[in-house]
């Protein structure tokens, strides 16, 4: 009983340290098509469904895993974020320097 309680502070623990923490489920072939369709799919943690699958055709020998990332996003959303240079044409200077346009900005 006592192992069980560490298990889930253990779990509590790592849920409140790492918000973004995802996984995705991984099925071998010959996998019910309800896991093939939801390959490729990032879930947070929290959200992410239960093993094995409501809609499984085979509950009692289902052998899906979840497959964990430290973020949902699978892949760079920038160009930044993935090495490259910055864009032809973008601005050179950062226009938020300017003042705002709100009254207690003048």
């Amino acid at each position: 009983m006592a192992d069980m309680k560490a298990k889930l502070d253990k779990r509590a623990a790592a849920k409140r340290a790492d918000p973004w923490h995802a996984v995705a489920i991984v099925c071998p072939k010959g996998s019910c098509a309800a896991a093939i369709a939801l390959l490729e799919k990032r879930f947070l943690s929290g959200k992410a469904p239960r093993l094995p699958l409501q809609e499984c055709g085979r509950p009692h020998a289902c052998q899906c895993t979840y497959r964990h990332y430290d973020d949902r996003r699978a892949k760079p959303r920038r160009a930044s974020e993935a090495g490259s240079p910055p864009r032809a044409g973008a601005p050179a200077v950062d226009r938020r320097a300017k003042r705002g346009r709100r009254q207690t900005d003048f």
